[in-house]
C-alpha cells in the first residue's frame, strides 16, 4: 500500500472508533496497524489495528473492520512445547461481526465472500457477535470474520500475540505490511 493510503484508512478507522465513543490517545492513533495481508485489497481483506498492550503474558488489540470487511482465515499454532498458541476472546464493541470457526457448517451464512477469496475459506460454522458479545477461540482454532454492513469494532484480548507465527489458508497473504 501507498502511504497515503495508509493514513486515509486510518483517518477512516479512527472516524469509527470516534462514532462508536472510542477515545484513542495521539500515539495509539499514529501507531495504527493497517494490515492488508500484502493483497492490496483493504476495502474486502484487511483490518485496522489498535494494540494497547502485548507484553510476554497477554495482549490487548482494538481491531476495526470496515463494512463488509473481512479478516482472512487463519489459526494461530503451537509455538514452543510450553506454548500452545494464541487463545484469543472477540468482544463485539460496535456494529456486528460474523465469526466463522470450525464446526457444522451454518446452512445460510451471512458472510459474503469475494470470489477470489472464497477457495480459502473452509470453515463456515457461523458465530454471530453483537456490541457486548464476546467468544472465546482456542490457540490453533481455524477461523476468519466479517464486519456486517456498517462495519465493526472487536476487542481482542488474548496471550501473547506473535502476528509472524499466523498460518493462512490463502498462500499469497503476507501478513507484515509493505508500505511504498
Amino acid at each position: 500500500m501507498k502511504r497515503e493510503e495508509v493514513e486515509q484508512v486510518r483517518q477512516e478507522a479512527v472516524a469509527i472508533l470516534q462514532r462508536a465513543n472510542i477515545v484513542l490517545s495521539e500515539p495509539e492513533r499514529s501507531s495504527m496497524e493497517v494490515a492488508d495481508f500484502g493483497l492490496n485489497d483493504i476495502r474486502n481483506l484487511g483490518l485496522e489495528i489498535v494494540v494497547y498492550e502485548n507484553n510476554d503474558r497477554y495482549c490487548a488489540k482494538e481491531l476495526v473492520l470496515f463494512p463488509r470487511q473481512m479478516c482472512p482465515q487463519h489459526r494461530h499454532p503451537r509455538v514452543s512445547a510450553t506454548n500452545p498458541g494464541k487463545r484469543e476472546t472477540f468482544r463485539c464493541r460496535w456494529g456486528e461481526v460474523y465469526l466463522y470457526v470450525e464446526g457444522e457448517a451454518t446452512a445460510d451464512p451471512r458472510a459474503v465472500v469475494p470470489a477470489r477469496y472464497r477457495p480459502y475459506v473452509s470453515v463456515w460454522r457461523e458465530i454471530i457477535l453483537r456490541p457486548g458479545q464476546q467468544h472465546t477461540l482456542e490457540a490453533g482454532t481455524l477461523h476468519w470474520f466479517q464486519a456486517g454492513d456498517q462495519g465493526a469494532i472487536v476487542s481482542e484480548f488474548s496471550s501473547t500475540s506473535m502476528d509472524e507465527t499466523d498460518v493462512f489458508t490463502d498462500p499469497n497473504i503476507k501478513r507484515a505490511p509493505v508500505i511504498s
